[in-house]
């Protein structure tokens, strides 16, 4: 229970990845922490595998200061969250606040989206190494690698060692 009082983020939209939205939305609950999911609207979302998933805040109406950290999940989900000027300025946000901001998998292109990679070191999936490195990141292909305030994940196997490390930066 080390983030009871803390309010975090997870950001979803279609296409999102099961393990990457659930696994953190589930876990930051269990250590105390209030979890608002939050979509480029305020509805439901679906999965790759169709599964839903409710956003319960509006990018338009989350506000940076009032959230310890975010999580990006993968999947295709934030191709669809990028094109969200709201969720991008979110996002960009929290990480110019030096709040944790974690991304998994294709969740990097949000931080690309965002400028908040330049000069950074960060992981992905394989397949947005590009992107990344085009904005500016030195990329890697380690399982978690946390630069300053920025926590990044390549795919599902690294999820407890990715949340393990988020939670760490939360509970300062």
């Amino acid at each position: 229970m080390r983030l009871v009082g803390k309010r975090v983020a997870v950001l979803v939209a279609d296409m999102y990845q099961e393990l990457e939205f659930w696994y953190p939305y589930l876990r930051l609950q269990e250590e105390g922490a209030e979890v608002v999911a939050v979509g480029p609207e305020a509805k439901e979302y679906r999965s790759k595998l169709g599964y839903p998933a409710k956003a319960e805040l509006a990018a338009a109406q989350a506000r940076a200061q009032e959230f310890a950290g975010v999580v990006i999940p993968g999947g295709y989900a934030p191709d669809y969250m990028r094109r969200s000027p709201e969720l991008v300025a979110f996002v960009r946000e929290l990480a110019q606040a030096g709040k944790p901001v974690a991304a998994i998998c294709h969740g990097g292109w949000m931080l690309a989206s965002a400028d908040v990679v330049r000069g950074k070191r960060v992981t992905s999936f394989f397949s947005i190494r590009d992107d990344l490195v085009n904005a500016g990141a030195d990329w890697v292909d380690e399982p978690v690698v946390r630069d300053g305030n920025l926590i990044t994940a390549r795919m599902p196997p690294d999820l407890p060692q990715f949340l393990r490390e988020f939670i760490s930066a939360l509970a300062g």
